[in-house]
């Protein structure tokens, strides 16, 4: 293996100096610096990575633990949203830590032991809460992390979010176009924020319409396609079923569209059924999913490059970005029969 010492012997010049050069300090001639980076190159010299890491107190490592009840991804939304940080991170010179978590206390024990060990420079942190123990943690540790959404009340750190409020507004007028006035939805846990926000959203843009989300039209599932199967099931047992349901993620309106086929139900014609997020699987579907685009890839870019310039001391353009969705109709939404 090739070290500083050999470079040294081959340049003439202090191993110090090799070094410096090596890493790119302004203190060394630029001639020398090239000279040496080219010798050193020739010579097929690869450095120590762990133990520069260890001098300058770094590990050039981003954390995210992903807030999931499994050992898999069974979520397109994880997958999609951890390529974007992923190759974002390995085009920053970073390398990505991922594990899985159930939330609760073992997440929250996941987060210490990676800060306490060293072996992050900071987080992401993804499906945030109303009131987050992680968020107001790392706030107190004043170690860095950036998010991909909100807390409710005051939001003094770096986050990218969509404003769900407003494609579920476009949701809500999309199916009152349609005729539709008895609409259900399933919804996550709300303290999630993004439930709570999309909910509210929801809400409001019926009232504009002079409708309400009756009670027994609303259903608590767990974001899986299983969930939205099994609430669409019990909204369809309602005496006076809804004619559309407004699922809070595609999984769950996926998982609609097979109880209400197996029901018998022509989805866009019998049941309008729409989504969020606008996964891969949405516009492939039988039918195709009405529902919000948001792009989950380029948000996790986004999200792991604020991050970065955080870890480096680099200035951020923006703290603070909150993006617009988008309506995207597909055949799942239909006319109210």
């Amino acid at each position: 293996m090739i070290t500083l010492k050999d470079i040294s012997k081959k340049v003439g010049k202090s191993i110090t100096t090799v070094s410096r050069a090596l890493n790119d300090y302004d203190d060394v001639n630029p001639e020398t610096k090239k000279m040496i980076q080219g010798v050193a190159e020739e010579m097929g010299y690869r450095p120590n990575i762990i133990a520069q890491r260890l001098q300058k107190q770094k590990t050039d490592t981003i954390g995210f633990i992903v807030p999931t009840f499994g050992p898999r991804f069974s979520d397109p939304f994880f997958s999609e949203f951890l390529a974007g940080v992923g190759n974002k991170a390995s085009d920053l010179g970073f390398d990505l830590l991922v594990s899985t978590q159930p939330p609760g206390e073992k997440e929250f024990n996941a987060y210490h032991k990676m800060m306490d060990g060293r072996r992050v420079d900071g987080f992401i942190i993804v499906r945030s809460r109303r009131n987050d123990d992680r968020i107001n943690d790392l706030l107190k540790r004043d170690f860095p992390f950036t998010v991909f959404g909100r807390m409710e009340g005051g939001n003094d750190f770096p986050y990218v979010d969509e404003d769900g409020a407003y494609g579920m507004r476009q949701i809500a007028d999309h199916l009152v176009s349609l005729g539709h006035t008895r609409i259900a939805c399933i919804a996550p846990d709300p303290e999630l924020m993004f439930a709570a926000t999309r909910l509210k959203g929801l809400e409001d843009g019926l009232a504009a319409h002079n409708i309400s989300l009756n009670e027994s039209m609303y259903k608590i599932g767990d974001l899986t396609q299983k969930g939205g199967y099994l609430q669409c099931k019990s909204l369809m047992r309602e005496s006076n079923p809804p004619t559309a349901i407004v699922a809070c993620n595609d999984l769950m309106a996926l998982g609609a569209i097979s109880a209400g086929q197996d029901l018998g139900l022509e989805v866009g014609k019998d049941i309008t059924i729409t989504g969020f997020d606008d996964i891969p699987l949405a516009e492939y579907s039988h039918p195709s999913l009405t529902t919000v685009h948001q792009p989950i890839y380029q948000i996790g870019g986004m999200v792991c490059e604020m991050l970065i310039k955080i870890i480096l001391d680099q200035e951020l353009e923006q703290k603070h970005i909150l993006l617009k969705p988008s309506l995207i109709i597909r055949e799942s939404s239909g006319t109210k029969q």
